[in-house]
């Protein structure tokens, strides 16, 4: 009822005038989301959409004219006027901001978010590039994974991993767009760096709570990323250098303020600088081959500018990760000797064609048409000559597992801008999910007899979503949004239909103080089967099935935010408290067999449960001046329950974490000279260990395990820095960086063993007596990297 309240009745008549068009910067043409456009006569105000676009209608009653502002973060504001007709169309050209503090150069060196006063959306923060580039680097790589795990509200996992889990969620509950394509895996290395390029990306936005009805089939959160569109003015270029990898981005106009490109790639190469040393090794030991490790990511983008009402985009993403070993006897006899080949290797695959088209000043158009692909690929084939009573006898095998997951979406979205005190979206969105969560195929060939034999088989499914919503101002201090979403699910001849509502509410206390609050019911209809916590890529992506139902989660949020304005500097302060409930959680049993699961098999070895979040957060940040940056902290519980688990008790999730803390600081010395520091606490993960052990034969051992997640590892907290110099060249600039992770070499624990005594035969303790050792991973790891731009 509230999403139609006084949409006829504040429809546009002759009263009312309209202003649209689009925000861009004025240097490189790129579309500028989230900027503020304002007419400060009336206090009406709106802002741009993902792709630029606004329109903003007014009362025309004793208009003569019409004087707007638009301002952004890292942009210098920026006026228009004009005499005031039935329609306007403009287009802002916003130039980054010199913010002049003692001789200090400061460009967008802070958080945007859209958790202040003005906004009904809670738990939203938008990070801009240049603050990621500018923070700490684990061995010279910028990650932008690792700087939003420094938000209150976000942890992670293990150390240094790039796993997001977000309000007592797992990472599987992450929505992670690319320019609106899912990625299903988003880190390399089993989670110690993200696929994301920073040079490449354009826009990082992270949603915690209070969902609008426009995203759904995840739980916990979403990760928005845009591609940058390509400069449509001149050729730019950036790159860097760093211990264990090289990127390179350019982009340019293909035709001048028609159309432009992007393309960006990076690359390790450790297993090149170690090749040598490899051979050599191997040469010891009469053997020769190759082996090694790298990964990649690869990222192409399109802009063309078709018409005054038409833009199409069209984006690819490929990374992939590969381990390899490939050896080789060297006999004397050519006739004995034996060959190995395995690979291990994972990565996606995205690409999107995008439509954007504006139906006079009030409906914008964006169709949406996307592929995306995870695959995870283990492979293993040996060759075995030898002789054998006077003749040669020759074997060979081939082992291959392959588990992936594949989609095909087509989504429509629409803006519409009906009257002054609305701005309503709504849309339409169709999956095609094809899974293959585990296949095997063996081949064997023996004295010239071959055998093969293979498991797996594919499963589709069809994921259909409706939505509307609407951003109602009902008086100068309410604002609501209100919106619904329908989805549903069908595979394998059953129908999981889910209705999702979604309501969101800011009330001004007085001008700089608002209280929020926010509801958001979800559902999520697919599972990640994990084996363990360090994010392997060999976990499963599975569908919910007739026994395996969706998962569904509420999240109640409340919470105040206030900007305060103090010598010329400004601050942002919000603390939010949330509740989350989640139901139809999968686990594997007790004993499970993951190392085996298939297609056919999978759902005989989980069970489901349920679970509770709940908690608070407090966020107080430095926006503006010599020294930015943010105090994050959290307070929270994660509890799951699962009948067949734990004996039916209650137990902390895996990454329950009470209290988690960041600090961030960057100080400017000058305009070429910037210091950064990043600060983390958090409680100890917990873990499950044996309370006793005991022998039952001479060579047999049992160990008795304790209630699930009871011990706690010790608590967590590292100090990394980064030091940066910019130097001007004729052709562009250098920036030199100098990055030291775990400063003060705090030996974290990253998991425990158990440690059993020897004991000689007069029952003396050989060695030191028996329990349980910490392994750690990093210690203090300084690094240096070179990034340039011409």
């Amino acid at each position: 009822m509230l999403l139609g309240t006084g949409l006829l009745a504040h429809a546009q008549t002759p009263s009312h005038l309209t202003i649209s068009g689009y925000v861009r910067d004025a240097a490189s043409g790129e579309s500028l989301p989230g900027v503020t456009v304002r007419h400060p006569a009336s206090g009406l105000g709106t802002a741009t959409n993902t792709y630029g676009f606004y329109s903003l209608t007014l009362p025309a009653a004793g208009l003569d004219s019409v004087r707007l502002v638009a301002s952004s973060v890292g942009y210098a504001g920026q006026r228009w006027a004009a005499p005031a007709t039935a329609r306007l169309e403009h287009v802002f050209r916003l130039r980054p901001a010199t913010n002049e503090l003692a001789g200090v150069e400061v460009l967008g060196a802070q958080v945007s978010d859209e958790q202040g006063p003005t906004s009904t959306r809670m738990g939203t923060i938008s990070v801009p590039i240049a603050q990621i580039k500018s923070l700490p680097k684990l061995m010279g790589e910028t990650d932008v994974l690792k700087v939003l795990q420094l938000l209150p509200g976000v942890q992670s996992g293990n150390e240094g991993t790039s796993g997001l889990y977000v309000r007592g969620g797992s990472p599987d509950q992450n929505l992670i767009l690319l320019d609106g394509t899912p990625v299903y895996n988003a880190s390399h290395l089993f989670g110690f760096f993200s696929v994301f390029n920073a040079d490449a990306l354009r826009n990082v936005e992270l949603i915690k709570g209070g969902f609008p009805a426009r995203y759904g089939g995840r739980l916990s959160s979403v990760l928005d990323i845009s591609l940058k569109e390509g400069n449509m003015q001149e050729f730019h270029g950036e790159g860097a250098i760093s211990l264990v990898a090289s990127r390179l981005t350019l982009e340019g106009p293909i035709k001048k303020d028609v159309a432009s490109f992007i393309v960006s790639g990076r690359r390790t190469y450790l297993d090149v600088l170690a090749q040598p040393f490899i051979k050599w090794q191997l040469g010891h030991q009469n053997r020769a081959g190759s082996l090694g490790y790298y990964f990649y990511d690869l990222n192409g983008k399109l802009n063309w500018k078709v018409g005054h009402r038409d833009r199409l985009y069209l984006s690819a993403y490929r990374g992939y990760d590969n381990f390899y070993a490939n050896l080789r006897d060297e006999p004397e006899n050519p006739n004995d000797y034996s060959r190995s080949n395995n690979a291990l290797g994972w990565g996606n695959l995205t690409g999107s064609l995008r439509w954007n088209h504006t139906f006079g000043d009030k409906l914008f158009l964006n169709t949406h048409f996307t592929y995306s692909q995870y695959q995870f690929d283990v492979g293993a084939s040996q060759e075995r000559r030898y002789p054998d009573n006077g003749q040669v006898v020759s074997s060979a095998s081939a082992l291959r597992y392959l588990s992936n997951i594949r989609d095909w979406t087509l989504k429509t979205d629409f803006d519409y801008v009906p009257a002054p005190n609305h701005y309503v979206r709504f849309g339409v969105q169709l999956i095609r999910h094809t899974f293959l969560p585990g296949a095997f195929t063996q081949q064997d060939n023996a004295g010239g007899v071959a055998n093969a034999t293979g498991t797996g088989s594919r499963t589709l499914a069809t994921e259909s979503a409706a939505y509307v919503e609407d951003d109602y101002r009902l008086s100068n201090r309410l604002k609501v949004n209100a919106g619904l979403r329908l989805s549903s699910f069908y595979v394998n001849n059953r129908l999981y239909p889910s209705l999702e509502p979604r309501l969101a509410a800011r009330y001004f206390l007085t001008p700089d103080w608002a209280l929020k609050a926010s509801y958001a019911r979800n559902a999520q209809f697919i599972h990640l089967l994990t084996n363990s916590g360090i994010g392997l890529p060999t976990d499963l992506w599975v569908p919910a099935t007739a026994t395996v139902r969706p998962q569904v989660a509420q999240q109640f949020s409340l919470g105040a935010a206030r900007t305060l304005h103090r010598g010329g500097e400004d601050f942002e302060f919000s603390v939010e408290a949330y509740y989350k409930p989640l139901q139809n959680l999968v686990e594997y049993r007790e004993g499970a067999n993951f190392v085996n699961t298939t297609d056919s098999d999978w759902e005989s070895q989980v069970t489901s449960g349920r679970g509770w979040a709940y908690g608070a957060e407090l966020f107080i940040q430095k926006k503006t001046g010599r020294t930015t940056g943010w105090l994050g902290y959290t307070l929270a519980w994660s509890n799951r329950q699962f009948a067949e688990l734990n004996q039916g008790r209650v137990f902390p999730y895996k990454y329950d974490r009470r209290h988690d803390i960041s600090l961030v600081v960057i100080h400017h010395f000058s305009p070429t000279l910037t210091l950064s520091g990043t600060f983390v606490y958090g409680t100890g993960n917990a873990v499950t260990l044996t309370s006793g052990r005991y022998q039952t034969a001479p060579y047999e051992v049992y160990s008795d395990f304790g209630d699930r997640n009871s011990f706690r590892m010790a608590a967590y907290h590292r100090l990394d820095l980064d030091l940066s110099k910019t130097k001007k060249k004729r052709w562009g600039e250098v920036v030199n960086s100098l990055s030291i992770y775990n400063a003060y070499s705090r030996q974290n624990p990253y998991y425990l063993y158990f440690v059993q005594a020897d004991i000689d035969p007069n029952n003396k303790v050989v060695r030191s007596p028996p329990g349980y050792r910490q392994v750690s991973l990093f210690p203090i790891i300084p690094s240096v990297s070179k990034a340039f731009k011409f």
